[in-house]
């Protein structure tokens, strides 16, 4: 851990973090003398670095996160969770029964809640291609692979490109538990001082919260990570991806993080980990 106030902090280039953080990484906000040194990356090199325990802060996978509890605590500001939000499995061609009919199936990295909740729902779907996130329609399309499960922005472009849904992996996950489903976090070294944790907690949240009361502020650092450049499809990735949940998840939010944990281990896809889930 750096002792210089100068905080590694990565986060995806999807319209969602970009909103979130830029206050945060360009001094919008008084960051009360830190500095936030940013790396962006798709979220499944985040959950790579992660294990690898490589950044101070950073957003993350929950299925990833439950998999480095140990070393990361999760901050109750940032996350990606809510109702009509989950990951999308998507073919060519609807299906009756698709763990007969599909072989192979593209997913935006093994550790990704997208992979988690598709393995919860399509357990016989063994052959699984990881790509990132942003080619999956084109695999699917190209006929490398038989289906996809997509994430981001994806959800909003795969029915332009002829693509057909499946199933809503999210839509499966609320109606069989009842619960949001969590999908991406923001965690910090467990090994930074209590105070240091506490205060990043509560820049983040005033970085959230200065996005929405200037919500045109982050355009052009929004504009210039998408991968989806349409400035509607952006719009409705951060409408969709940041909620209430992202400025504080409150209880609600983590008992459906503890609930997917527990389904997790139940299942043998998690392992047991620290009970002191969240920053105080």
């Amino acid at each position: 851990m750096n002792t210089d106030k100068t905080i590694s902090i990565g986060f995806s280039p999807c319209p969602n973090d970009t909103f979130i953080f830029d206050a945060l990484i360009h001094g919008k906000i008084d960051t009360q003398g830190f500095k936030f040194l940013p790396i962006l990356e798709d979220v499944e090199n985040l959950n790579q670095k992660a294990f690898r325990n490589e950044l101070d802060v950073t957003k993350l996978s929950f299925h990833a996160y439950a998999q480095v509890m140990n070393n990361y605590q999760l901050l109750t500001s940032g996350s990606a969770l809510g109702n009509g939000v989950g990951p999308m499995f998507i073919a060519r061609k609807k299906s009756i029964n698709p763990e007969l009919e599909f072989n192979s199936v593209a997913i935006p990295g093994k550790n990704t809640t997208a992979n988690f909740l598709f393995s919860i729902f399509y357990p016989n779907i063994k052959l699984k291609k990881e790509m990132i996130f942003s080619a999956i329609e084109d695999a699917v399309l190209s006929g490398e692979t038989d289906a996809g499960v997509i994430i981001h922005e994806n959800r909003f472009t795969y029915q332009q490109k002829g693509l057909t849904k499946i199933a809503d992996l999210g839509d499966l996950w609320e109606k069989a538990t009842g619960q949001p489903i969590p999908l991406g976090g923001i965690a910090i070294r467990r090994n930074m001082s209590d105070e240091t944790k506490s205060l990043i907690n509560k820049l983040v949240r005033k970085s959230i919260e200065f996005a929405f009361a200037n919500p045109h502020e982050s355009d052009s650092y929004v504009q210039q990570h998408a991968q989806e450049m349409d400035p509607d499809v952006r719009q409705n990735h951060i409408n969709l991806y940041v909620n209430d949940y992202s400025i504080e998840l409150g209880e609600k939010g983590k008992n459906a993080i503890r609930f997917l944990f527990q389904k997790g281990r139940e299942a043998g896809m998690l392992p047991e980990g620290s009970p002191d889930l969240f920053v105080k």
